[in-house]
């Protein structure tokens, strides 16, 4: 299954807050809010929701598609990924403008306020699928992430044109997007994957409920945080697929950024494998709490024995002796 993840590419600067945000904020004096914290650590990590996905692809063993544009500071971020079976071939490198950055400042509660610089994201409304799928042999899927709105909107357009499957993953751009703007990047997806706030946001601003919306997608993928994920979708005879899979108990709470990716890396693997759905969101889950365990977006270990007995505790031996097999190349 040759799969191609379009988004953002970026590095993470992350830095934590030892009190909570809410603490800090006064009810009648938001509309003039003026605030700076004292932060305890900085963590520059590598990041970008296409990368994030494509590394934990490369690591369940696939070697996904890069697709997205960065600046001439990539050449060590690059490596990395190519170290970690990503194809980076059809990344855009801009002449003019660096790699985007995302600032983000996590609190005691686990809360975040994030900034984020476009750089040469900028760019990616530039990149055409078409080359992409004829150098590679053909795309089986497209997973449009949050990435310039031009650039998705035309990713999502090219898909439908040349009759290329493609995921629609609005995720951080829904809050500036219109709503015209959004049906153009959901209809028709084969998969559409939000969290339950921007579940109700995409709901909200298209004017489409969530029957609606069933009609326009494949499936909907919703992730729950700490109660998993819910799947539905549209039977042919009417009636509405449900399934519900629960996430592995985590170890610790490190760092939330880049969860949501590693969700969606290890369920299009899973599907990659010709797994069901049910298994593909099991291991998405699980690799969304090794994440969650690990203070970073790409720096978990995904050591075989450790995933699958994690895995079997979680989802039963049956399930891990299922997975097993397409485990055997990661270390």
């Amino acid at each position: 299954m040759r799969v191609a993840v379009a988004g953002s590419i970026a590095t993470d600067h992350l830095m934590s807050f030892p009190g909570r945000f809410a603490e800090q904020l006064v009810a009648e004096q938001l509309h003039t809010v003026s605030l700076s914290f004292l932060v305890d650590g900085l963590e520059i990590r590598r990041g970008g929701v296409a990368p994030n996905i494509c590394f934990g692809m490369g690591k369940l063993g696939l070697r996904p598609i890069l697709v997205g544009s960065a600046g001439e500071d990539f050449g060590e971020y690059r490596s990395w990924l190519e170290r970690n079976n990503v194809d980076c071939e059809s990344v855009r490198i801009s002449e003019l403008l660096h790699t985007a950055r995302f600032v983000c400042t996590t609190d005691a509660d686990h809360n975040q306020i994030a900034s984020f610089y476009t750089g040469a994201m900028a760019e990616a409304r530039l990149i055409e699928i078409g080359p992409i799928a004829h150098r590679v042999g053909g795309l089986d899927l497209v997973l449009v992430g949050a990435d310039d709105p031009e650039a998705m909107i035309r990713h999502t357009e090219e898909c439908r044109e040349r009759g290329i499957p493609f995921a629609a993953d609005c995720s951080q751009q829904l809050a500036r997007m219109s709503g015209e703007d959004i049906k153009r990047l959901v209809d028709g997806a084969r998969y559409l994957f939000t969290n339950e706030y921007e579940a109700a946001l995409i709901e909200q601003k298209t004017g489409w409920d969530a029957s609606e919306i069933l009609r326009r997608v494949g499936t909907r993928v919703i992730t729950l945080g700490a109660q998993g994920v819910r799947i539905t979708r549209l039977e042919q005879d009417g009636s509405v697929y449900a399934l519900e899979v629960p996430t592995p108990k985590e170890e610790r709470k490190a760092d939330p950024t880049g969860v949501g990716d590693a969700f969606r890396a290890g369920f299009i693997a899973g599907l990659s494998w010709g797994a069901g759905e049910e298994r593909a969101a099991q291991v998405g889950c699980m690799l969304a709490t090794l994440v969650i365990e690990t203070v970073g977006t790409q720096e978990y270990d995904l050591a075989r024995g450790h995933f699958l007995e994690r895995f079997a505790i979680a989802y039963g031996d049956d399930a891990a002796a299922e997975v097993a097999g397409h485990l055997a190349p990661i270390g």
